[in-house]
């Protein structure tokens, strides 16, 4: 209905470092190729936890230190190389088991500083030259690749700094390491990284960059990756670990949109079949949604005169248990009328416990006293979305649930108020701001690009497809290439 409207522990933390996504490498049990002459070093203690990051240093070098004993061999490229040269070079490391390196003038002291602590003679450099090391270099691949591995055992958390994201993923493989990559550099957002951690909880365990926070911060992540339900789709952290794609409507209400004409499977069939048609044009899992109206606007005042009308809970249950046994993600939308949001939001509690159901709130049936659907467009203050995130945070966080999307729909600039207002610092919930307009692409794109203006820290972008109300409707593939390209995608 919405008009023109998106273990024993031991642990330390080394230095800082950089920002950016993540990487889970499990470091198998067998050591790489050992020099005859060297002691291959001691595994790590079990249930130890370290955070190393180091400011100035790349990750290939912090994952060299915490990988090689000593090589006498290691790949160099620069870091203008092309993506052929870089891969040339990645591959090359993993072929001989030896460490590689982006190089810049910014880089080339700490990777100096390393090649001589693993004793490397010769330098293999691929494509163009390099900012200057002090070992000599060479375009001979043919060169051994003597190491060895200190890190048997071991559990590592690669943050990835960019560029050198490649080299650090290989020098990793090239110790003999199972890599995982990740989309935020916390252990919650792979459900593959959940299930190995949960496999070997004794396992040591390596952060590398200061993005993981301090070893406390970081332990606790740990706790929860190892404790918490996991959402559909794998991993306890909604964005940007998965993509959702949802159906919009309520129960027998075709009227109100593609959810509620037709049956509960046919349903998650139909959703199913919509989030396979984003999955080739998203790096991330896709996941089927429902956005169910359990509250409903109404034209008549109604019980109560709050011109809003509430599903009872047993109603939408069958719908909840049945997208949770299919794997698809059920966001509860509330139009409150003139009632509170907090008030609608708790006569849901109990669904909300489900780990894979989130909230909505749909300001433009929030009414004041006076105004009447239709007539007046709703709209609700920060302090009250602050009221109903704090609320549902702490349900998250008691319940040892995991993170929640919290979806704000808005389309005009005075729904939400002030939006700096909003406390989006919560790491229970996911913030969305979802864009609800729709016409022509021109106006969606105006519409959007107001939305994006100004929004909130730490929030992710929703955007709604009309099957009748736009003129034409985004294809899967034009929706991905809005800029910013959103994660949580609603059909009308």
């Amino acid at each position: 209905m919405a008009r023109n409207r998106t273990g024993s522990t031991r642990s330390r933390v080394i230095g800082a470092g950089a920002i950016g996504l993540a990487v889970v490498v499990l470091v198998a049990a067998s050591a790489v190729s050992v020099v005859a002459d060297k002691t291959t070093p001691a595994r790590l203690v079990d249930g130890s936890v370290e955070v190393v990051a180091e400011p100035g240093v790349p990750d290939s070098v912090l994952v060299s230190r915490t990988v090689f004993a000593s090589s006498s061999t290691a790949v160099v490229v620069a870091q203008a190389a092309n993506a052929s040269d870089v891969r040339a070079a990645a591959d090359l490391a993993r072929a001989k088991r030896v460490p590689v390196f982006v190089l810049a003038e910014s880089t080339a002291p700490a990777v100096s500083t390393e090649l001589r602590r693993l004793g490397v003679t010769q330098a293999v450099r691929i494509g163009a030259a390099t900012a200057p090391v002090d070992v000599p270099e060479t375009t001979d691949t043919d060169l051994p690749g003597d190491a060895v591995s200190t890190g048997s055992g071991t559990l590592v958390l690669l943050a990835d700094s960019g560029s050198d994201t490649v080299a650090a993923v290989a020098t990793a493989e090239a110790g003999a390491a199972e890599v995982i990559s990740m989309p935020v550099a916390d252990p919650r957002s792979s459900g593959e990284a959940l299930a190995r951690m949960r496999a070997k909880p004794a396992m040591p365990v390596r952060a590398i960059g200061a993005n993981f926070g301090t070893v406390e911060q970081f332990k606790q992540q740990l706790n929860l990756a190892r404790n918490v339900q996991e959402l559909p789709g794998g991993g306890q952290l909604m964005f940007p670990s998965r993509r959702v794609v949802a159906l919009y409507g309520s129960p027998g209400a075709p009227e109100l949109g593609p959810l509620g004409r037709q049956s509960i499977p046919d349903s998650i069939k139909k959703a199913k079949a919509l989030a396979a048609k984003y999955q080739k044009f998203s790096p991330v899992p896709v996941v089927p949604g429902f956005e169910i109206i359990v509250t409903v606007a109404s034209a008549e005042p109604g019980p109560g005169g709050n011109y809003t009308s509430a599903l009872d809970v047993e109603k939408i249950r069958p719908w909840v248990d049945a997208a949770g046994k299919a794997g698809v993600y059920v966001t509860l939308d509330l139009q409150p009328g003139r009632m509170n949001f907090l008030k609608q939001a708790k006569m849901y509690r109990d669904l909300l416990l489900e780990p894979h159901v989130g909230l909505a709130l749909d300001p433009e049936w929030r009414l004041k006293p006076n105004q009447v659907h239709l007539t007046q467009i709703g709209s609700v203050a920060p302090a009250e979305v602050n009221q109903v995130s704090t609320w549902l945070a702490d349900i998250v966080a008691s319940q040892n649930l995991p993170q929640k999307a919290l979806v704000l729909h808005q389309f005009d600039a005075d729904m939400l108020g002030d939006r700096s207002k909003i406390d989006t610092r919560r790491p229970e919930l996911s913030f969305v701001i979802h864009a609800d307009g729709h016409g022509v692409p021109s106006v969606k794109m105006e519409t959007y690009r107001r939305i994006v203006a100004g929004i909130p820290p730490r929030t992710w972008l929703g955007w709604k497809n009309f099957y009748t109300e736009d003129k034409p409707m985004f294809s899967p593939r034009k929706t991905m290439a809005v800029d910013p390209v959103p994660y949580f995608i609603s059909y009308q």
